[in-house]
């Protein structure tokens, strides 16, 4: 097994300060490579801002003798962006690695949610998207080379109710990662998505009144969370995280899970579906209510409608592999 390195590497990560992104950056440093850790120091709601975590996060890499330096800049704003990139080329003139993974939540029913819950929200997980990804992404395609990896979830994927705008901002990152993956392919530029799972400070902000919803609060109360004791923890995310960002990686265009120690590639994929009659005459409406389960059936894959199935989903492919008795 050839060892997964990242000596002579520049790897910009924000929201480092924390949870998974300071998980990646430990990571990232002990594998070789030199880390800007940002992190605007804010709480799991966005409010407030401190240098603290960074420079813990910087302390702690120095200590086990790798390079880092803290970068404290906001990734929501365009001014913030730009610097957090030109740390990186100021201190070392390269950046070749963006994991894209500060954020925060704000919660609440969907009819309810203001600007102020949406804005912001918006602003950290999709614009930061723009705002980091576009000063790293010209200099990595000045340079021929590059690995971008932006955080999803599986709140935007399959749904979680009272997330409506951070399942927003999230969605939107394939959208985003698919075209940089299409447009940078030219010049050495790989894009994934992760949906990490991890029970961090952001889970615990959470609100429990998602579980007013009757149908919601029934897959939360079904979940079965036996493949995931002990395994909700940042780390378990940094080996995929770390792959798709690694030179080793050829992988590009893709969304990737990460849950509980199962790792799958997550598909939007066309099925078979329904090939309506020869001719120039379009079916009806009723054509396709006759075959609409023919249209809707995806085979073998597993179609979680919230996050909590996924567990479930993950606890029978534990079980199907040997890995769960």
């Amino acid at each position: 097994m050839a060892e997964i390195s990242f000596e002579g590497r520049v790897a910009v990560v924000t929201g480092a300060g924390n949870g998974l992104g300071r998980a990646y950056a430990l990571e990232l440093a002990r594998r070789g490579a030199r880390v800007v850790v940002n992190d605007l120091g804010g709480s799991a709601s966005g409010s407030g801002a401190s240098a603290t975590a960074a420079k813990l996060v910087v302390q702690e890499i120095r200590a086990a003798g790798g390079e880092a330096v803290a970068n404290t800049d906001s990734v929501a704003t365009r001014a913030g962006g730009a610097a957090i990139v030109q740390t990186a080329l100021d201190t070392w003139g390269q950046i070749d690695i963006l994991i894209s993974n500060a954020g925060f939540l704000r919660n609440n029913r969907f009819e309810d949610l203001t600007d102020e819950q949406i804005d912001p929200i918006l602003d950290v997980h999709l614009k930061a998207a723009f705002y980091v990804g576009q000063p790293a992404y010209r200099a990595m395609r000045e340079r021929g080379y590059g690995r971008m990896l932006f955080t999803g979830s599986a709140s935007a994927m399959f749904g979680h109710a009272w997330q409506a705008n951070y399942a927003a901002g999230k969605g939107a990152m394939l959208g985003l990662s698919n075209v940089i993956a299409l447009e940078g392919s030219a010049y050495g530029i790989q894009s994934n998505v992760i949906l990490p799972t991890a029970s961090s400070r952001l889970e615990r902000e959470m609100t429990p009144g998602f579980m007013e919803i009757p149908e919601f609060a029934q897959s939360v109360q079904n979940a079965d969370f036996s493949a995931s004791e002990g395994r909700l923890v940042p780390e378990f995310n940094t080996p995929l995280a770390l792959y798709l960002v690694s030179e080793a990686c050829t992988a590009t265009h893709g969304v990737y899970s990460s849950n509980s120690g199962r790792y799958a590639r997550v598909g939007i994929c066309a099925a078979e579906g329904w090939f309506a009659p020869a001719g120039v005459v379009p079916p009806s409406v009723e054509d396709i209510s006759d075959h609409f389960e023919q249209i809707g059936e995806l085979g073998a894959c597993s179609e979680p409608i919230t996050p909590y199935d996924e567990f479930t989903a993950v606890a029978g492919v534990a079980r199907k592999q040997g890995v769960l008795a």
